[in-house]
């Protein structure tokens, strides 16, 4: 029993306590209620107060004027003479005072009626100023004057003195002749004051008295006025385009700094742009042979604000502002009508050639197409036919771009399985045999039109911009990106003066990159640092390597061998792609490696000297030409054998794991995307590279799962492109509701401080421009002579007009 009633005084002493509390947030609540409304109270009868003395002010110095023209001037100069402003009742304060009452709901309608202010004594005063003749003396004497704000018609205001001598009362009013209707201003302030007077007779409260003048037309007007400088062009309706006189006055109204520096006075300038408007617009209509228009003057017919005519013009014609002067917007969030990115894929090479940068770009522009939600425009250089003899293999030429174009859709649509819809271009190039790579001529952005001018992925962005002399890629696109594909340090590291080499080369890398893309896509760590730099792996494989491996797992299911022959490696026979490593690691352990029997498929530069070292080296290696990795007598090789290290992301590489095959490559950045798969055996010295030879030569591969397919693939890729450089962004209705749902942003200046980013960006720029206009520097450089404009050969090839430059 005492254990229960200790339990109730508990909780009785919980409850008060909680119900104190309460009364305790009430209480404090109320106080700071009570003094918000106090604070309110004091700004009311201060502003109350503000205004008794001006009222106050206004009678006491109200004073009569001389005669003015216009009747409003006249009225304003005769009102101390007006009673009206002596019989208002009450005044502001006593008004302010009845209003402020707290008994005022609660005093009968009587007494409200009397406190109310007496309207319809302003109604008497101003009766008079409107009404026609009244049997006045006929003796008065009169003055008129005509109204310069009415137009067009007859109407004429006479004053009327009554009374003669000092000491008769004198009187005056101010009636309109018989000649026409009644002054429509002063016959629309009537009528308001009507409709207030009735206003405040219905009213019982201030509250009910403010919301019934919001429903009279006197504040519809008032509200009407106050916007009209904010009107804006209906959508859909056509806008007139600014014809001459507007567009020479917006001219001087424009160049009015620049005049002023050269010491012309605005005005002057102002008044000869005006007058010479108005001569234009007498001569248009005069052209026009209607004598009505001509006979009316200018000041006669309406007038669109300048500024007003220049927004609703450009708004009609789809123009959006993108910034300042120091900073061009943005924006990307600017979207083509259609919603649809144009995106324009620029690549240092093309089939047949079968390089990474040929190969990759393709497939690129091809899957992101594939949906329809993009415009893609694949550029890719054109060579002439002594170029194409020392690039393409098999002798293989071309004698027109259409060729060259119908032989890589063919090529791409065998192996992709879907007809691509994008667009290939050709730019001019030349094929340097010192660099082996091909080379732009002159400005390559022009073969993209401004109007498609929207993403730019550049493929190789130090290679493309090295010598480029053009106009700034970021300038021209709202989005410029870069892929980097080749470790070109790792290539210059190689020849005479290496490090040097490497070392300007670097520095010159992160000039021409930082200035040019907006963001850059490194496929891998293997590469060197650059600016606005991310690392991903956005390359796949065709579905063609993939189709090859499930052939694989499905025979290897059935209990038959899929592979019947040993090791080999493909590639480009360089020294650089991998020969150099797999010839000495081969000399280093033979007798290790005695049973290893290699055969190597490739073509270059390279070939004659690799296969003669192999041969006085007595390497056991098979030389075979070079082919395609997809051809079927490569599906039966168990491994592949890749020890290069200048490579970024090798697409061999994932071609061999795609097929099911084991991979054997070096422990190095270039392999970080492969080490996931099982398939994969990495080493990091040479011992190691002959324990995996012999493990990868004694297994058997193992079946490829369905994410590792996909994440093999170019769907793959290509999601990890659109996700790390942001292009993806919906249709342009999407992007319309989100910003109307977004919070709005604070107001900022059009013309913003400079960033200094972009100063330098700038700066650097401009000197690149320069230095690449200087055909010495190019030279020394190693830029191809006469590659700053396109040769007489590929203008005629490309049908572009002659070149004015084309001595080299």
């Amino acid at each position: 029993m005492a254990a229960w009633v200790d339990s109730v005084d508990g909780r009785t002493e919980r409850a008060l306590s909680f119900i104190s509390r309460s009364l305790s947030d009430v209480q404090r609540s109320a106080d700071q209620d009570f003094k918000l409304m106090k604070a309110r109270a004091k700004s009311f009868r201060d502003l109350a107060s503000t205004l008794d003395k001006e009222w106050e002010n206004f009678r006491q110095h109200a004073s009569p004027a001389p005669l003015a023209i216009s009747p409003l001037t006249a009225i304003s100069a005769q009102v101390e003479d007006v009673e009206f402003i002596r019989r208002l009742r009450p005044t502001l304060s006593t008004f302010r005072r009845i209003q402020s009452d707290p008994n005022f709901v609660k005093r009968d309608d009587s007494k409200r009626s009397r406190d109310r202010m007496d309207l319809s004594m302003l109604k008497k005063a101003l009766a008079p100023l409107a009404s026609d003749g009244d049997g006045d003396d006929p003796s008065t004497t009169s003055l008129e004057q005509r109204s310069p704000w009415v137009k067009g018609d007859n109407a004429s205001w006479r004053w009327r003195e009554r009374g003669t001598g000092t000491s008769a009362k004198r009187t005056r009013k101010m009636v309109k002749l018989p000649a026409s209707e009644d002054w429509e201003p002063l016959k629309r302030m009537k009528e308001g004051l009507r409709d207030l007077e009735s206003t405040a007779a219905k009213s019982k409260t201030p509250s009910e008295f403010l919301e019934n003048v919001k429903k009279t037309e006197l504040f519809e007007n008032v509200k009407s006025s106050l916007f009209l400088t904010k009107a804006r062009q209906e959508p859909g309706k056509d806008v007139a385009p600014l014809d001459v006189p507007e567009l020479l006055e917006n001219l001087v109204r424009q160049s009015e700094p620049f005049l002023d520096q050269l010491g012309v006075r605005k005005g002057s300038c102002f008044y000869v742009s005006v007058s010479f408007c108005k001569m234009l617009r007498r001569c248009k209509r005069a052209s026009s042979g209607n004598a009505e228009l001509v006979a009316t003057s200018t000041e006669s017919e309406p007038k669109d604000d300048l500024d007003l005519r220049v927004a609703s013009v450009l708004q009609s014609t789809g123009y959006r502002y993108r910034g300042g002067m120091w900073k061009e917007g943005t924006e990307a969030a600017d979207l083509p009508d259609d919603g649809r990115r144009k995106i324009a894929i620029v690549t240092t090479a093309s089939l047949p050639w079968m390089t990474g940068t040929a190969v990759n770009p393709l497939f690129r522009a091809a899957y992101l197409a594939k949906d329809g939600m993009r415009n893609v425009t694949l550029l890719i250089p054109w060579l002439c036919k002594k170029d194409q003899a020392l690039v393409y293999p098999s002798h293989m030429s071309f004698n027109t771009p259409e060729e060259q174009e119908s032989y890589v859709r063919t090529w791409l649509e065998e192996r992709i399985g879907f007809k691509a819809d994008f667009k290939i271009a050709f730019y001019p190039g030349r094929f340097s045999t010192h660099k082996r790579s091909i080379l732009a001529c002159g400005d390559i952005s022009q073969f993209i039109p401004d109007k498609e001018a929207d993403v730019a992925v550049l493929e190789e962005p130090e290679h493309l911009t090295w010598y480029y002399h053009g106009r700034r890629w970021n300038k021209k696109f709202k989005d410029v990106i870069g892929v980097v594909h080749t470790n070109y340090l790792e290539y210059v590291q190689r020849e005479k003066n290496g490090a040097l080499q490497a070392f300007l080369l670097k520095h010159i890398n992160n000039w021409v990159v930082g200035i040019y893309c907006n963001k850059v896509l490194r496929l891998s760590a293997a590469t060197q640092e650059l600016p606005k730099s991310q690392v991903c792996n956005v390359h796949g494989v065709s579905p063609k390597f993939l189709e090859i491996g499930k052939k694989v797992t499905v025979e290897t299911d059935s209990g038959k061998s899929a592979f019947t022959k040993g090791a080999y490696f493909l590639g480009k026979m360089i020294w650089g792609k991998g020969y150099r490593e797999l010839v000495n690691l081969l000399a280093q352990y033979k007798q290790d490696l005695a049973d290893l029997k290699l055969d190597v498929y490739g073509s270059g530069e390279d070939a004659a000297d690799v296969k003669s070292t192999a041969q006085n080296l007595g390497l056991g290696i098979n030389f075979h030409q070079g082919r395609d990795h997809a051809d079927e007598s490569l599906h039966s090789y168990k491994v592949f054998i890749n020890p290069s290290v200048s490579d970024v992301v090798c697409t061999t590489t994932a071609e061999a794991l795609a097929m099911g095959k084991i991979v054997v490559c070096a422990d190095h950045p270039s392999n970080e995307f492969f080490r996931g798969f099982p398939n994969c055996l990495t080493y990091s010295s040479p011992t190691e590279f002959v324990e995996k030879v012999k493990v990868a030569m004694a297994s058997e591969p193992v079946p490829l799962s369905a994410e590792e397919c996909h994440r093999l693939s170019w769907e793959a890729a290509t999601e990890r492109f659109l996700e790390m450089t942001k292009l993806d962004r919906g249709s342009a209705s999407e992007q319309q509701a989100k910003a109307g749902a977004a919070v709005k942003r604070p107001m900022t200046l059009s013309m913003s401080l400079p960033n200094l980013r972009d100063v330098v960006d700038g700066t650097l720029a401009l000197a690149h421009f320069v230095a690449s206009g200087f055909e010495p520097a190019r030279l020394v450089s190693g830029a191809i002579p006469g590659t700053m404009h396109c040769s007489v050969e590929q203008s005629k090839d490309l049908g572009l007009p002659p070149p004015l430059f084309h001595g080299f």
